[in-house]
């Protein structure tokens, strides 16, 4: 009896051991991986390219929320400027089904002046993985291989291992200007959504 209570204490401490490193090694990626978000963002990768490539965000009623039309602004003035010939606006539905991200945002950048045949809106996804997948199919169909991507500072990292999961490269980085998050707390916020995301992203796709 009193050797089947020895290991039985025994075999505790040892899951506890195991348990407090599989916590330092999570906290250790989560913090390593903010780190690179934090690097990543603080990038202006004005590279000529294939395509522009705008991450959706809200809109209200087939209008660009502040933060999508940021986004849109900074697509715009790199076309002007001959980065890429074709962008590409990204995003589905959401509670409005009679308008998508990305129609919206087609709309709004041909609007300032794009011409339509320079513009392909993906209307479909639903979250950024799925955008991802759905350009990387939309840019193999129209021979396009290189893309600038145009989202939030702390966003970028992420979107440019979904779409070099999917076979898109190089992929460049245009974070809106002035879009890292101001406060402490929304930064911290921020950094361990946008490092958890990547990890369960991680996780899904070995």
């Amino acid at each position: 009896m009193k050797d089947d209570h020895a290991t039985r204490r025994a075999t505790g401490r040892w899951l506890l051991r195991l348990e407090a490193l599989g916590v330092l090694a999570l906290a250790a990626f989560l913090a390593l991986t903010a780190v690179r978000i934090v690097h990543e963002g603080s990038l202006q990768e004005v590279h000529s390219a294939d395509a522009i490539v705008v991450f959706g965000a809200a809109e209200y009623s087939g209008h660009p929320s502040p933060v999508l039309r940021a986004r849109l602004d900074h697509a715009f003035d790199l076309f002007q400027e001959g980065i890429a010939p074709v962008v590409i606006t990204t995003g589905g539905a959401a509670a409005d089904p009679s308008f998508s991200e990305g129609g919206v945002g087609r709309d709004y950048l041909a609007r300032r002046g794009i011409p339509e045949r320079n513009l392909i809106a993906e209307t479909q996804g639903s979250d950024t993985a799925q955008s991802a997948v759905r350009v990387a199919v939309i840019m193999r169909a129209n021979g396009l291989r290189s893309c600038v991507a145009v989202s939030d500072a702390y966003h970028v990292f992420r979107i440019k291992r979904l779409l070099k999961h999917e076979g898109i490269g190089p992929v460049y980085v245009a974070p809106r200007p002035d879009s890292r998050p101001h406060g402490a707390g929304q930064r911290l916020y921020a950094l361990l959504r946008e490092a958890s995301s990547y990890l369960l992203w991680k996780l899904g796709a070995a």
